[in-house]
């Protein structure tokens, strides 16, 4: 199965290949981008070469979907995105996305997720037809809640106690999208 790649006006949507390292490296070594992420900064490019085959190999498996995220004017790495869980019995997936701190506030989040999800209910998707998207943010995560509210998805509670990282446990709020509650941007 074939990598699908997608664009924007101003992005470029592909696989993370092993030359991303350096730049993978840079946008995880920065504590703002990993304060309501799962993982502690990283110190070393051995995580981020580790990260880049975590996600490929989800996309080989079938179950997940990471994307980098390229500025297309220069292919430099910002981010990436994705589905980091995905159920076609179910027919749903959980939606995952981080951006360098240097491109936070520019709308490159609300692109890029807004091109993944409209490819996601899509009939082109070749890992299979879906219907739901949740989205769990970590509770003070402003900025990731307002790229899903403002992408049609709606609240619907929180989870208590349902992530645990950095050695505690963290309440997430709960955000889905059905197909046909979504709208293009």
């Amino acid at each position: 199965m074939q990598f699908p790649e997608l664009e924007t006006s101003r992005l470029i949507l592909n696989k993370l290949s092993k030359s991303d390292g350096q730049a993978l490296l840079d946008i995880f070594t920065d504590e703002n981008v990993v304060r309501y992420y799962d993982i502690d900064v990283f110190n070393s490019e051995k995580q981020s070469l580790e990260l880049i085959d975590f996600f490929n190999q989800r996309f080989a498996d079938k179950v997940g979907v990471r994307w980098a995220i390229r500025v297309k004017s220069s292919g430099k790495l910002i981010g990436t995105c994705g589905f980091n869980s995905i159920n076609l019995k179910m027919k749903n997936a959980g939606i995952g996305y981080e951006l360098s701190s240097k491109y936070w506030g520019l709308g490159y989040a609300s692109e890029a997720v807004n091109t993944i999800i409209q490819f996601a209910f899509s009939n082109d998707q070749p890992l299979g037809e879906l219907y739901r998207i949740q989205g769990d943010i970590m509770i003070g995560n402003a900025a990731s809640e307002s790229v899903l509210k403002k992408l049609g998805f709606k609240e619907e509670g929180i989870r208590r106690s349902s992530g645990f990282w950095k050695n505690e446990f963290h309440d997430l709020k709960c955000f889905g999208l059905l197909k046909p509650e979504f709208k293009e941007i």
